[in-house]
């Protein structure tokens, strides 16, 4: 199928907050149902920036393409620019992915200089990496700089050599969330899921389950026939609906994937949870539910790394302002607490996050227009932002394109991506803004 390139939905605005969740509405129009989280509570799911194209993995599903070795790093100034794009499209609080390629080889000190340069605009950070090169060292750094979320990529489709199941990676993953300890970021790891790691999925959530101490968030992400990898078209037991399954197998209970939607209905499921005693319980089960509280209660913000009780405390100050929800919010925690109360008792009440997400990409032959349309996973390009998919079907078209680039020193660089030496040249207008 066709699809639009050119995404002139995505208009530069320097409207505030509601303008931009109203023009979200807009474009999210023909998924505009009532418990869709964009376009009310956020602006889009999250964007992800590329501050390099290379990695130091060659994964059997690589979303790369051929070229993205031999890519320089775009310069720092463009980096800032595509930030400040960011908040212009989506403003503050986005959650923004520092990605690639894999981030932690760019050189470090200009690492550390785009999160602190994304956090003083609002901006909310996650690094997104396979951890190899990312140090516990590295990683305090970028939390000192204002990094919120740091991602780990693990997996059997990496051939690393600590193991082929992901049983066997578990040391690995061990090994990360040490490195993370006391650091204030909220740990996520990545899956992708193929035919040869679909069976270990449950035990899999189960090892999350049990650490959901340290782990706010698990993504299990659908083979997809694009990039450089050599693995193509996915088996045809892996969708969104039988990984959801295998998550549920692995929870030892049936979860309402239904509750909340985030963008278009084929391309996510979300899932936020309470984890008491190792035991994993929906935060909210009935959509009618979801959708009669964000309207009424869209007035709330909170970030996904504050603790239960904080946002508990929140809803409660809230709630008491609403006469008409006494009952029904009274109604939904007496059956949510009663279905945990032993677990509460045997865990002290101790009561931890864990949000559950599946992340069903498309095949780059295979692209609709309307998931396209209605994407709430970007990433910020020199034209602008583009849904995650049309980016990696097209990726050449994005990262060869040489760019004019205004330097803080006032000189002019014309970035040339297969050149390892970019040249300077005198200074000319180009449509980028200063560094602040």
């Amino acid at each position: 199928m066709t699809v639009n390139i050119n995404q002139s939905s995505f208009i530069k605005t320097s409207q505030g907050h509601k303008g931009l969740l109203a023009k979200t509405a807009e474009r999210m129009a023909d998924v505009f149902v009532p418990n869709q989280i964009l376009g009310r509570l956020q602006t889009i799911g999250c964007v992800a920036v590329e501050i390099t194209q290379k990695c130091n993995l060659d994964c059997t599903l690589c979303y790369l393409s051929e070229h993205s070795q031999s890519v320089s790093d775009i310069p720092i100034e463009e980096v800032f620019r595509r930030l400040d794009d960011v908040l212009e499209h989506f403003g503050e609080g986005t959650h923004v992915q520092i990605t690639g390629g894999d981030p932690t080889l760019r050189k470090h000190s200009e690492l550390i200089e785009i999160v602190r340069y994304a956090t003083d605009l609002g901006l909310k950070t996650a690094l997104f990496t396979n951890g190899i090169s990312a140090s516990r060292k590295l990683l305090k750094n970028l939390a000192d700089a204002g990094l919120c979320d740091v991602a780990f990529h693990v997996d059997t489709t990496q051939r690393r050599s600590e193991s082929d199941t992901e049983a066997g990676l578990n040391v690995i993953r061990e090994e990360y969330i040490k490195r993370t300890e006391g650091l204030g970021l909220m740990v996520i790891f990545n899956t992708t899921v193929h035919k040869d790691n679909f069976h270990e999925i449950p035990d899999l959530v189960s090892f999350f389950r049990q650490r959901a101490k340290q782990v706010g968030l698990v993504s299990f992400q659908l083979q997809a026939d694009t990039g450089r990898g050599e693995w193509r078209q996915r088996d045809f037991v892996i969708n969104q609906k039988t990984v959801s399954q295998q998550i549920e197998k692995g929870s030892t209970k049936n979860l309402p994937w239904d509750a909340i939607q985030v963008g278009h209905s084929e391309c996510h499921h979300y899932l936020p949870t309470l984890v008491v005693n190792g035991n994993v319980y929906p935060v909210v089960w009935s959509k009618t539910f979801f959708a009669d509280f964000m309207r009424d209660f869209q007035q709330i913000s909170w970030d996904r790394r504050h603790r239960p009780f904080y946002i508990f405390a929140r809803f409660v100050v809230e709630w008491l302002k609403q006469p008409k929800w006494w009952w029904r919010m009274t109604k939904h925690s007496v059956k949510l607490f009663k279905s945990m109360s032993r677990d509460l008792l045997k865990s002290r009440g101790k009561v931890q996050k864990m949000t559950f997400f599946v992340q069903n990409f498309m095949d780059a032959e295979e692209l609709q227009q309307e998931r396209i349309d209605a994407c709430s996973f970007m990433v910020m390009t020199a034209e602008g932002p583009v849904s995650m998919c049309l980016h990696n079907a097209s990726r050449d078209d994005y990262i060869l394109k040489p760019l004019d680039i205004q330097r803080a020193d006032g000189s002019s660089l014309r970035y040339q991506p297969l050149q390892k030496h970019q040249e300077k040249i005198n200074a000319i207008p180009v449509q980028v803004s200063a560094i602040k």
